[in-house]
């Protein structure tokens, strides 16, 4: 990202590695607090793959992941998690960082008013 610096990145389906490493994750997000969106590859009503099953259950576990420094949490909403049986942490970012990757930088790439 340094190299490209009109790069911008999202966290779809990331929080499993990103978890994993829960400071390295932090400081990556402080670092390019202004080029990170949020995002996922959920979908409405697939029941076929709990994993991406878009509902109040995923937004738990992002809101966790960014939003607190809790421990050995799953990070997808199936009995087998899609890339492998392990737990993540928290990364507990501040509000102004938040405030950013929830919908500012978005606003500000898409152009909106």
């Amino acid at each position: 990202m340094d190299r490209l610096p009109n790069m911008n990145v999202d966290i779809a389906a990331r929080i499993g590695e990103l978890g994993r490493q829960p400071r390295a994750a932090r400081a990556f997000f402080e670092k390019y607090q202004d080029r990170i969106l949020f995002g996922t590859d959920a979908v409405p009503h697939v029941r076929n793959f709990p994993q991406q099953l878009f509902g109040d259950e995923l937004y738990e576990i992002y809101f966790r992941f960014l939003e607190t420094d809790d421990d050995t949490l799953t990070y997808a909403p199936a009995k087998v998690p899609p890339q492998g049986r392990w737990r993540i942490s928290g990364i507990d970012l501040p509000d102004a960082i938040l405030r950013k990757v929830y919908y500012e930088n978005a606003v500000r790439e898409l152009r909106l008013p």
